[in-house]
């Protein structure tokens, strides 16, 4: 459901941190990190300053806590995501971009990185105020366009895979009202600039290579900075909590379902390949020594999914059931959470012949295969 979309099973929060670093030495056009590939964390806040990128931290009402926009200071004056539809998120953006002297009426250029409220909630308001453009990737302009229509299909999507793996009727019904309750977080708007996998976005100081990164939501893009070694990530990496691939409906016109955590492993070992020194996450700190981490996020997916194969080894289990043997009772808001989790690594041991797919009436369990 959608309201579950930036929160995690370990109920994890992200602890704030300086925000706008001053400039430092300049950067661009080399590399600053040491042997292990990692660059030193104010080196790193140095040189974000130094590319002109502000991180403003926006209020959200999820549990993973505040969210991050960036105004990059070019031609034209961008931001990158805007925060959740709330008098509480407006106004603290106002605040923050007044603190290095900008207004909203000034944004020429609305970035959005993914699909999940806490990220696209404001567009509408910041562009019809500032006259923006809108960019974002091009299966996400449909969905901006006719956002409640779209929300009311995932939740319809939700509902019926929950269902299908064994969540009972009334926590699905419960979490139906939850998430419809959330909705007024996110708002339609309007993109007048599609994107696609491959393109760049070419501002008067940067070029930004456009790169869809599925996984965490279908619609996940980075903007790759070559020349400063810099990668706007949104929720595709961060560094306190793993991003959770979502069993998400697919936005292709496709009916299958997307396996969401080999699509995102798939994405991750691509962004592994990038030399970057410094990504800059939709939640928490910058980020450096990326493929350390990614490696790191690798493995514990791999443990979790030895940890599911020993739990049906006895008797097939539903996914219902195995994220309660993992987590105990849930809240009812981390239900979708967990099913995603537990059917992830599912179908990771279905890909490789290790577990296989039961059909109980109308359950589906999994068994050691």
């Amino acid at each position: 459901m959608r309201c579950s979309a930036s929160s995690a099973p370990s109920g994890l929060s992200l602890d704030p941190a300086p925000q706008n670093p001053a400039p430092g030495p300049s950067g661009h056009g080399r590399s600053d990190a040491g042997a292990d590939g990692e660059l030193d964390p104010e080196l790193a806040w140095e040189r974000i300053g130094d590319a002109d990128i502000r991180m403003l931290r926006i209020p959200t009402p999820f549990a993973v806590g505040r969210v991050n926009t960036y105004l990059i200071e070019d031609d034209p004056l961008t931001l990158v995501d805007s925060g959740p539809n709330s008098g509480k998120a407006l106004d603290e953006l106002e605040r923050q971009l007044g603190a290095v002297g900008r207004r909203i009426e000034e944004i020429e250029l609305i970035v959005v990185t993914h699909q999940h409220i806490d990220h696209m909630g404001l567009v509408d308001i910041v562009a019809k105020r500032s006259g923006a453009e809108v960019a974002a990737i091009e299966m996400l302009a449909p969905f901006l366009a006719e956002y409640s229509r779209e929300a009311e299909l995932d939740d319809e999507f939700a509902a019926g895979l929950m269902l299908l793996h064994g969540i009972p009727e009334d926590m699905v019904i419960a979490l139906r009202a939850v998430s419809h309750s959330f909705r007024a977080w996110g708002s339609r708007a309007d993109v007048t600039r599609t994107l696609r996998d491959g393109d760049t976005l070419e501002l008067a100081g940067r070029k930004l290579e456009v790169q869809l990164r599925p996984g965490h939501s279908p619609t996940d893009t980075l903007f790759w900075d070559e020349e400063r070694r810099l990668l706007l990530g949104g929720d595709h990496l961060l560094g306190r909590i793993s991003s959770n691939p979502l069993l998400a409906r697919p936005l292709d016109g496709t009916e299958q379902r997307p396996r969401a955590l080999l699509t995102y492993l798939e994405s991750l070992r691509r962004t592994r390949e990038l030399p970057a020194e410094i990504v800059l996450p939709g939640h928490g700190d910058p980020v450096t020594g990326h493929a350390a981490l990614i490696d790191s996020r690798v493995a514990m997916h791999e443990r979790r999914a030895a940890k599911l194969l020993e739990l049906i080894r006895s008797e097939p289990l539903s996914a219902y059931q195995l994220a309660h043997s993992l987590w105990g009772n849930v809240a009812v808001t981390q239900a979708f959470l967990t099913l995603s989790e537990v059917v992830g690594h599912m179908d990771l041991l279905v890909e490789r012949g290790e577990a296989r797919e039961v059909r109980d009436g109308d359950i589906v369990r999994y068994s050691a295969a």
